[in-house]
């Protein structure tokens, strides 16, 4: 799969986010912020709502959270099982998990390999997306700094093999730090984060509970200096 963000299949893509857009909409009136963890593209706000994704209103229950597997899709394969990711809640602070409703292990489509990304949060859900069965990314444009220098912390490998091609190379081990610690933290960051409304401040915010509470507890107290800052690639929903 291509990170170039191309549209294609415009009509039907078009009508899915014609769909979202009510549910979009009663998030915004209930003051319900969202981001999205883009796999190697840079914001663009000018951008449909993508990908489409099932929108799962808020009860404002206290029960606790559920999670929702859909098949990975041709190809692809989850990460995280429902197992791990509980056991990884376990280990952040409670209080953090009280607006939590609905995990979503979420599928690959067509429309959705147009704008891939790794994880979003929207309203009280979170989604974590699958990756390559192979655990190896293509980018056809030259991936970020930011991306490069992340994906490494993590134990990713970059590989350049040619003008125009990138290839990022997972391990079973590194993809599963990647998502565990990174990935499903930034996203809880972006949910408790009740008192930023703009993109900078969110990311902000999101990066450093990434950090507090994703990277650093999972380090051995040698790998536990912090990383230098990097900016996540999100589209605003």
């Amino acid at each position: 799969m291509s990170r170039r963000g191309e549209l294609s299949f415009q009509t039907r893509l078009r009508q899915v986010i014609n769909r979202n857009v009510a549910a979009k909409a009663r998030s915004r009136r209930r003051g319900v912020p969202s981001g999205k963890r883009a796999r190697g593209a840079q914001r663009n706000d000018c951008l449909p709502y993508a990908p489409p994704e099932d929108w799962h209103e808020p009860t404002g229950s206290p029960r606790a959270y559920r999670i929702l597997e859909q098949p990975p899709g041709a190809g692809y394969r989850h990460v995280l099982t429902a197992q791990d990711i509980r056991e990884r809640l376990e280990q952040v602070p409670p209080h953090f998990l009280k607006s939590l409703e609905v995990i979503q292990l979420s599928r690959m489509t067509r429309k959705k390999q147009t704008f891939p990304c790794y994880g979003m949060q929207w309203g009280s859900a979170l989604y974590l997306y699958p990756l390559e069965d192979s655990l190896i990314e293509y980018f056809l444009r030259p991936p970020h700094p930011n991306l490069m220098n992340e994906a490494r912390m993590y134990g990713g490998r970059w590989e350049h093999e040619g003008p125009s091609t990138w290839k990022l190379v997972w391990t079973e081990e590194s993809i599963r730090d990647f998502y565990l610690n990174n990935i499903l933290i930034h996203e809880l960051g972006h949910l408790v984060d009740d008192r930023n409304s703009g993109y900078v401040e969110r990311e902000r915010y999101a990066e450093w509970f990434a950090i507090r509470y994703g990277y650093l507890p999972s380090r051995s107290p040698s790998e536990s200096a912090p990383p230098r800052r990097t900016v996540r690639r999100h589209h605003a929903l």
